[in-house]
């Protein structure tokens, strides 16, 4: 049997590692993420670390990984199915997918504010995360959409689901702030009656109505661009 490596002895897992990362920035803010304080917080030395991820880069993407290679619902199986599956089918099924991933990515991100401008500018580079992409484009290849349609329809869905939840992490807490509805509600209704009546009635302020109605309408968009 072979000499273990410190981070075995240390009793840790690549996984480990990551999550308590991501607890770290939940609770601290992504500015107190250093190899030295992750090290403390897993009561080993910094560089123990260095077994798992090589480098800060390699840490960032790995809170990327935890996020969005859990938010992906496509599991291996599911690439044989679909291929077997009859056009009506696979038709729903591309179409729940689809909305299973964007309302489990938001939910995962408005969990983990603190990831969330990693997740909008590191891109998808570890091999988990690489896999859950791969077996998304085998799920929508499988019902229909060009290889090019499959790749586009992940990223805009990936990209209007971050920005939307950015968006909504980034509101303030105070009701009455600018821009929130009880001052919109304020505004001059003779100038703005429209504006007015929405924010004081409550039409189209819920952010999770809003993000309902958003990803619907992509992905009967999608639909529409494959007929």
């Amino acid at each position: 049997m072979g000499k273990r490596t410190r981070g075995e002895r240390a009793g840790l897992s690549r996984t480990q590692v990551l999550d308590a990362a991501l607890a770290l920035v939940d609770r601290e803010g992504a500015g107190a993420l250093t190899m030295r304080r992750l090290g403390v917080e897993l009561d080993v030395e910094a560089m123990t670390l260095y077994h798992y991820v090589p480098n800060k880069d390699a840490l960032l993407d790995g809170l990327v990984e935890r996020l969005f290679a859990q938010a992906l619902p496509f599991p291996d199986e599911n690439a044989d199915e679909n291929v077997e599956a009859d056009a009506g089918a696979e038709s729903a099924d591309w179409r729940a997918l689809l909305r299973a991933y964007a309302v489990s990515l938001r939910q995962a991100l408005l969990r983990h504010p603190g990831v969330l401008s990693f997740a909008a500018s590191r891109p998808a580079v570890t091999p988990a995360t690489l896999d859950a992409v791969e077996r998304g484009l085998v799920a929508l290849t499988a019902s229909g959409f060009p290889l090019g349609a499959a790749v586009h329809a992940l990223n805009t869905l990936s990209l209007f689901v971050v920005g939307h939840t950015a968006a909504e992490a980034a509101q303030s807490t105070q009701a009455d702030a600018p821009g929130s509805p009880a001052w919109l509600a304020e505004l001059d209704a003779a100038r703005y009656p429209l504006l007015t009546e929405a924010a004081r009635s409550g039409a189209g302020t819920d952010d999770a109505e809003r993000f309902d109605f958003a990803i619907n309408a992509l992905v009967n968009g999608f639909g529409a661009a494959l007929d």
